[in-house]
C-alpha cells in the first residue's frame, strides 16, 4: 500500500508542477500581449494565454480525480494542435503585410515565450515517458505536442518580426533545402 501512495504522490506532484507552469505561461502571455506594439502580437499572445488556461483546467480536473479516486481519469482532451493559432497568425499577417513595427522588446518577449514553451514541452515529454498509465502517457504527449505547436507559431512570429519582407518572400517561395 505504501508503494501506491508514493506513486500517487509523484503523479500529483507532477500535476502540480504542470498547473503552475500553465499559470505562469498564461500570466506571461497576458502581460506580453498588453505590452505588444501590434495587433498581431496582441491577438497571438492572448490566444496563447487562453490555450494555457485550457491546459491548466484539464490538469486541475485530473489532479482532483486522482486525489479523490486514486486513478488517472479518462480525459476527453481534443486539442486542435495549434490550428486556431495558425489561422489567427495567417490572417493577421495577410492584413498587416510587411508594415509591422517590431521593437526589440517584442522580439525579446517572443524569445522568452519560446524558451518557456520549450521547457514546458520537455517537462511534459518527460512526464509522458515515465507515466505509469496509458491514459497519463497519452495525455502528457498530447499536451506536449500542443506546446511544441505553440513554440513553432512563436518561432514563425519571431522570424516575421525580424524581417517581415523577407518572411513573405520565404513563405511564398519556399527554398528547396527548407531553410
Amino acid at each position: 500500500m505504501a508503494m501506491m501512495e508514493t506513486e500517487q504522490d509523484k503523479t500529483l506532484e507532477g500535476l502540480q508542477t504542470a498547473i503552475q507552469m500553465e499559470i505562469d505561461g498564461k500570466e506571461y502571455y497576458l502581460k506580453a500581449s498588453q505590452e505588444s506594439g501590434n495587433e498581431l502580437g496582441k491577438k497571438l499572445l492572448q490566444s496563447l494565454a487562453a490555450e494555457e488556461d485550457v491546459h491548466r483546467q484539464k490538469f486541475e480536473q485530473i489532479y482532483d480525480a486522482i486525489r479523490d479516486k486514486k486513478a488517472w481519469p479518462a480525459t476527453d482532451f481534443q486539442p486542435d494542435g495549434g490550428k486556431r493559432l495558425r489561422t489567427i497568425f495567417a490572417r493577421a499577417t495577410e492584413e498587416i503585410g510587411s508594415r509591422v513595427k517590431s521593437p526589440t522588446t517584442e522580439l525579446g518577449a517572443v524569445q522568452t515565450a519560446m524558451d518557456m514553451e520549450n521547457k514546458t514541452y520537455d517537462f511534459y515529454k518527460h512526464r509522458g515517458e515515465i507515466a505509469a498509465h496509458d491514459a497519463e502517457k497519452d495525455f502528457y504527449h498530447t499536451v506536449a505536442a500542443e506546446e511544441r505547436e505553440h513554440y513553432l507559431v512563436l518561432l514563425d512570429y519571431y522570424e516575421y518580426l525580424k524581417d517581415p519582407a523577407g518572411w513573405f518572400v520565404q513563405k511564398e517561395h519556399p527554398s528547396l533545402d527548407g531553410g
